[in-house]
Formats: C-alpha cells, structure tokens, sequence
C-alpha cells in the first residue's frame, strides 16, 4: 500500500510539474519526445521493410534450393567472377538426372527468363518477362491463378504453344474482353492464353507477376538458344528432409552428372534464400546502428532536461521535504518519489513521441510497403523513456533524500 501510495504520490507531483510549469516542461521533454520519435521511428520503418522484404524472400521458398552458374551474394572484391564467367548454364539434361537420382527432393525444375514483346491483334506491350518454365514449376514455386488452368503434363512435354499471363497483360492487352482461349504472339508465333496469373503487385525487388508470360519451356526453346542465356534448376526438399540433406544430394548428381574430379571444384552454384536474409541482415544492422546513433543525440538532451526540471523541482520543495521527514518519511521514500516523478516526466514525452509516430503509420500511403508500429517498438520506446528518466533523475532523488531536515524546512525558496 506504501508503495502504491509513493507511485500515486510521484504521479500527482509530475502532473503539476507539467500543468504549472507548462513553457519549461514542454521544452524540457522535447528532447525525449524527438529523441523517441527519431529512434522508434527509424526502427519502424525498416522493421517494416524488413518484414516486407523477407516476406518477398519467403515466396521464393525456404526448402528450394537454385541451382545456378553464378553464386548469389559475396560481391565484395574477392569474387571471382572471372572463374564464375567460364562454368556452363544447367541444362535440361541436368534436369532430367535430377528427378531420375534425388531421393531427397519433392519436385524439381527448369527455368529460364526472356524479355519480349507480346501481342494480340493490334495491340502490344514491350519488355514482357516470358517465364519459360519445365512441368513441375508449380510444384517447387507455387502460384495463384485467377482464372483458367495450369499446363498438362502433355502440353509441358511436347511444348504446346499455351500460355498463362499476368493481370496487367489481361487488363492492358484484351481491353476488357475475356482472354482464355484467345490468342497472343510472342517470338513471332501465336500462344493460346489457357489461365491469367492472380493480381499480386510489385515486391521490394521490383518484381511481379503481373506482367509476366508463363509457357512450356520446350516451347519456347524452339526459339532461344538456351545454351545462350542464364538458366535455372529449382529443387524442392521433401517434407522430412533439411536445405543441407539435399544440398549435399545435389552436390553429389551435380559432380557425377559433369563427370568432375574428385578434386576439382564446383563448376556451378548451389543457392538458397539464406543467403539473401544474410546479406539484408548485415544491412538492417548499420541501419539499426545509425537509427540509434542519431536519436541517442536527442535522448542526450532531453535527458538532461529531466534532470532540470527534477533539480528545480528539489529547490521548490526543500522545505516540503524538510516537513515530509520531521513528520517519519523515511530517506528511500523522498528519494522514490523523486526519482518516480522523473520516470513519469520522461514517459511523458516517450509516450507522445510513440502517439507522432502512430498517427504518422495511419496516415502513410506513399510508401512502398505496409508501415507497421510493432508492440515491440511500443515497448521498447517505453522501455528507453523509463530508463532516461530514471538515469536523469537518480542524481536530483538521491540529492533530495539527503537533505538535513532543519535546515530544509528552514528554506524560504
């Protein structure tokens, strides 16, 4: 009850500390409030991109595994993109002995990525993502059809000209009219539109579906040289078996299927989403740092400002103090009071500077991302305004509940 007592007591003090004293205590909590404001939202902001991000990351697929000729990340000096330059590009071949030797995989297929132009009658949209994709696409990266259907096992074989495309092509190129059935031209030669991709917009990367046309692959490589371009192998691990299980299976396919030397290197690259998250996580780390760094400067001040109102406060009440102890109160309960008292002006602005913030994620739209104020920036911002308060003030408390109680209410302050 003492100490529930102490707290409302503290509280009270505090709110008359910011009622009388309104010009003084507004300027002293600026600090704390802009101090808050910057570092919170700073974190809000690339929390927020983060989760984004790493969501753009997650569809690529946690247990898929890309085989490539070019390694994903370390593009630092030391990476040797001259010996990269001479590997060759995965085949179909390659493909094929995949899916005959992995026991550890689910599906498995292959890519590769063009830009073309496309047509229908006398329309057309240039610089077109032509997906050309192996049957099992769907399985390893699955994907979301607003109408229509996904290639036949048939169709995927003999490289039937059908094809599936985005939104932005249904909308921009049929001008309203219906697409499935109708016929589009790419590489010169008509495709049947047989399903229109689910309207999903553009990730962090700049990426999107939406503006994307998905065929047969053994369609398409009647007109690309694939020995010409980059390719793609995706490998999906079953459900019981980790990224590093089939790393080590690819590995082993990759090396035989090559005929390479037991001591020769890799001549591809095994790749994984970790890698990307590794990259971004070094990157969300310096962008922590500087958000921190910048707000400490504000913190700085506005604690000291705390400390102000709480040494002024002291020097108003020496003679209330004085009172408070020849009465029994006893040193930790003057310097508690105190010392909550700072904690609560210091809350003060912390909480005003998270209401800026909030209001500032309502009325974001420009971004290119959903701004979030996570709980655990809210508690943190809380965490950060109770700990200033409480350095600001231990000094002015432990000051107060030293105090001679004579000479204290002999003050006339």
């Amino acid at each position: 009850m003492l100490f529930l007592k102490l707290i409302r007591e503290s509280f009270i003090f505090a709110l008359q500390s910011v009622v009388v004293n309104k010009v003084r205590t507004f300027l002293s909590l600026l600090g704390i409030t802009i101090g808050i404001f910057s570092v919170i939202s700073v974190l809000t902001i690339f929390d927020s991109m983060e989760l984004a991000i790493r969501s753009s990351i997650q569809e690529l697929g946690n247990n898929v595994l890309f085989i490539q000729k070019w390694p994903w990340g370390g593009g630092g000096g030391d990476y040797p993109w001259w010996k990269y330059m001479k590997r060759p590009e995965p085949k179909l071949q390659d493909l094929r002995e995949i899916q005959r030797r992995s026991l550890a995989s689910e599906a498995s297929a292959f890519m590769f990525e063009v830009s073309r132009t496309v047509k229908y009658k006398a329309n057309s949209m240039e610089g077109i993502s032509i997906l050309s994709v192996s049957h099992e696409f769907d399985q390893v990266m699955p994907f979301d059809l607003s109408e229509g259907r996904y290639f036949t096992l048939q169709e995927s074989q003999s490289g039937n000209n059908v094809a599936i495309i985005g939104s932005n092509i249904a909308e921009n190129l049929f001008g309203g009219l219906p697409p499935i059935g109708k016929e589009i031209k790419v590489f010169g030669n008509k495709l049947q539109v047989i399903g229109i991709l689910k309207k999903e917009g553009e990730d962090l990367f700049g990426s999107s579906s939406d503006n994307q046309v998905m065929m047969p692959v053994n369609f398409a490589r009647r007109f690309i040289n694939i020995e010409e371009i980059s390719t793609t192998i995706l490998v999906k691990a079953k459900a019981n078996v980790s990224n590093d299980e089939l790393k080590d299976e690819m590995v082993g396919i990759m090396r035989s299927v090559r005929k390479l030397k037991p001591r020769a290197e890799d001549n591809f690259a095994i790749n994984e989403t970790d890698i990307i998250s590794q990259e971004f996580d070094a990157f969300f780390g310096v962008i922590a740092f500087v958000g921190w760094f910048v707000g400490s400067f504000s913190l700085l001040v506005g604690g000291f400002g705390i400390a102000n109102i709480m040494f002024v406060s002291v020097k108003e009440r020496t003679s209330q103090i004085g009172i408070q102890m020849s009465l029994g109160a006893k040193k930790f309960f003057i310097l508690f009071q105190f010392l909550f008292e700072a904690v609560f002006l210091s809350l003060f602005g912390g909480i005003i500077g998270l209401l800026i913030i909030y209001v500032l994620v309502l009325l974001s739209q420009s971004f290119p991302f959903n701004l979030v104020l996570t709980f655990g920036n809210i508690v943190l911002g809380m965490s950060v305004s109770i700990l200033i308060g409480l350095l600001a003030g231990i000094i002015p408390s432990y000051s107060a509940s030293r105090l001679d109680p004579v000479e204290a209410m002999r003050s006339n302050f």
